[in-house]
């Protein structure tokens, strides 16, 4: 009786793994990763625009549309940490007072840089360390080696995969079934 309670139970623990290992980068549905009105701006967003999007990373960040749908990429990836540390850090650049500059320095690298952070982002321990430094008299630049470093890991590796993922050409799709 227990070795036919194994297999099931193996089979069980299969079908949960495999769920949680699937990483579906389709989206039929846009209003998931679109901010703001999603339906409508959708109905904004035109195929120029997201064909831009192939230009350069950069060019990706910039757009608001562009940033929620790699952002729902990464989500398939379960790497969006690196995108929100990326803006987290744009973020804190903006930052005009000396006495938030010090928590909210401490806040991110507690989030993403920290060995065992809840989201740490994959960096080398010299910029681990070298962050670590910065932030014990931190200012607008403290980050500025670990941001460049996840930038260009996402820009060298996950922004090609956004190009060829399911994600971009549907939404390319979408943009030119409207037009037709």
């Amino acid at each position: 009786m227990a070795a036919l309670l194994i297999p099931r139970r193996n089979r069980g623990m299969r079908t949960r793994l495999g769920c949680l290992s699937h990483k579906s980068d389709s989206y039929n549905d846009f209003t998931a990763i679109l901010p703001d009105k999603p339906n409508w701006a959708l109905k904004r967003l035109s195929t120029e625009e997201a064909t831009r999007w192939a230009d350069s990373f950069d060019v990706l960040l910039s757009h608001k549309y562009g940033l929620a749908a790699f952002r729902a990429f990464l989500k398939t990836e379960f790497s969006e940490e690196n995108l929100e540390f990326w803006l987290a850090c744009e973020d804190f650049k903006k930052t005009r007072s000396a006495a938030k500059l010090a928590s909210k320095a401490q806040r991110i690298f507690e989030e993403f840089i920290d060995v065992q952070a809840p989201r740490e982002v994959n960096i080398d321990f010299q910029t681990r360390e070298l962050t670590r430094r910065n932030v014990q008299e931190p200012s607008l630049s403290c980050f500025d080696q670990a941001q460049g470093k996840v930038h260009s890991l996402m820009e060298k590796d996950s922004y090609p995969r956004f190009l060829r993922s399911k994600i971009y050409t549907d939404l390319l799709s979408q943009t030119q079934r409207r037009l037709s």
